[in-house]
């Protein structure tokens, strides 16, 4: 719920597409020590070492891709990583921010212990006791996982309300301040939102601003009153795109006519 008292669908992500991701980072970072240790022991490298720096090398590289590649993923990319752009989602805060140092640091410290210590099974037995899919590191960080991938929404196109058929034909609806009617057009797109007491508030709130520019004024409730404004502002307006559509058909042929005599070049 925002400052605004608009309601949020702000959805987390699945268990499921949790576990995948979680997989192809698991695969990412491990697969890239596995690399790296391939190439320590080969022959050419572990010539030039110890076996004491050969160790000391591995345990650092572990160190590396399981601790301070993740946090420093997460944190340039804002909470993204390989396997989190895959299945469409980013680690937030449980108040929606972008997570930070801490977050992720501590994320992937326990991550350690959580996912590569038990393969993911610690991890995957905490975020099905959780609603929000929340493994043992969001816990302890105070993040969790937010689905980013959702379905595209089309504004739904309202006519005029039954209630002011009779009058939509007789009205009288001036140009408005661009301002007054973004915020009309704004307010009927996300009403839905809005909690009760804050949806008729604001309609009131509107429906006085825009009543200066209307004649004559409907005895109807504010919120129909904007839906009607609105409705009949773009009737109006598309039939005067038409008719100058029309108009600019006619001109087309002596608009694109060559004129008399004029040479071919």
């Amino acid at each position: 719920m925002t400052g605004e008292a608009v309601a949020l669908d702000v959805r987390p992500t699945g268990f499921v597409l949790r576990a995948a991701g979680a997989a192809i980072d698991f695969i990412a970072y491990f697969g890239l020590w596995i690399v790296i240790v391939i190439a320590v022991t080969s022959p050419l490298v572990s010539a030039l070492f110890s076996s004491a720096m050969l160790q000391a090398i591995v345990v650092v590289a572990l160190v590396l891709c399981i601790v301070v590649i993740p946090t420093s993923v997460e944190l340039l990319s804002r909470g993204r990583s390989l396997g989190k752009l895959a299945v469409g989602a980013r680690i937030v805060r449980d108040d929606g921010g972008a997570i930070g140092f801490r977050h992720a640091f501590t994320r992937a410290l326990i991550g350690v212990l959580e996912i590569f210590g038990t393969l993911g099974g610690f991890a995957a037995l905490v975020a099905l006791l959780n609603a929000k899919a929340k493994r043992l590191g969001d816990l302890v960080a105070g993040t969790y996982s937010q689905n980013e991938r959702i379905s595209r929404y089309t504004p739904p196109v309202y006519g005029v309300p039954l209630e002011l058929t009779d009058w939509a034909r007789t009205a009288d609806v001036a140009r408005m301040p661009d301002r007054t009617a973004r915020r009309i057009s704004q307010f009927l797109a996300s009403a839905s939102g809005f909690t009760p007491a804050s949806r008729t508030s604001i309609a009131a709130g509107l429906a006085n601003e825009a009543a200066p520019f209307v004649s004559p004024l409907p005895n109807a409730d504010p919120e129909l009153f904007l839906a009607a404004i609105a409705a009949v502002r773009r009737e109006r307006e598309f039939a005067a795109l038409q008719q100058e559509r029309q108009r600019l058909a006619v001109l087309a042929p002596a608009l694109s006519r060559r004129p008399r005599e004029f040479p071919e070049r």
